[in-house]
């Protein structure tokens, strides 16, 4: 896997609900204002007005306009799926399942974000999500002593990310095969401190770190 690379990164302070979505989503397509205005049809300067002030409210036809030039949905660009499930349009025209490189399955794991860890337990498996970084091409991520995520340490567990695009019915997934281990020696875990890419969402305290070794990386992709 690869190391972490970043996205073009959103110009000024995004504020708002709105605002937020808009600049998030323009990192994600690596997007600038302009070439998003542009695709938009719209003013750079009203684009800007729209991400940088809460109490903005735009048409429904900016919006659409938005959500068109950015590939994605209108409910989507004003939160309105927050509390959805991804996937729930239906199949695209004539879609096509490829098979993902390593390299371009490395590429995705390196962007970061939230992934699913699936860990055995004395109740059977379970899937929970974690905040992860790549660090020298292993899973890492923070948990709590006794958590879930926890028991995956010393044993063999399998770790998922995806992308789903409901606007064109389309998107892909990477899984993880490896085994896990608790960082014990000091120094390694504070070099993970310094490199590892965001704390976990939830909070509290997580001192326990882990390390996913993969022996197997695959990636399916679907494309309309």
């Amino acid at each position: 896997m690869t190391e972490p690379h970043t996205t073009k990164a959103p110009e000024g302070a995004p504020s708002g609900d709105l605002g937020r979505r808009l600049a998030t989503r323009r990192a994600q397509l690596g997007l600038t204002r302009e070439e998003t205005a542009e695709r938009a049809d719209m003013a750079p300067g009203y684009l800007r007005h729209l991400e940088e002030h809460p109490d903005a409210a735009p048409s429904q036809s900016a919006l659409l306009k938005l959500a068109g030039a950015l590939e994605t949905t209108l409910l989507a660009l004003t939160g309105g799926d927050a509390d959805r499930p991804p996937g729930p349009g239906l199949a695209g025209h004539s879609p096509s399942f490829t098979e993902m490189s390593r390299t371009e399955c490395g590429d995705l794991l390196s962007s970061h974000g939230v992934g699913r860890l699936a860990v055995s337990t004395v109740h059977g498996p379970v899937i929970v999500p974690v905040n992860y970084s790549v660090v020298d091409g292993t899973i890492v991520f923070r948990t709590a002593q006794g958590a879930t995520p926890s028991l995956a340490v010393g044993s063999p567990v399998a770790f998922e990310i995806d992308r789903i695009d409901d606007a064109f019915s389309q998107g892909w997934s990477v899984l993880v095969r490896g085994h896990a281990r608790m960082v014990t020696d000091i120094s390694e875990a504070h070099m993970l401190a310094r490199r590892a890419y965001s704390t976990p969402w939830a909070g509290g305290r997580r001192d326990v770190w882990v390390r996913v070794e993969p022996y197997a990386v695959t990636g399916r992709r679907i494309t309309v």
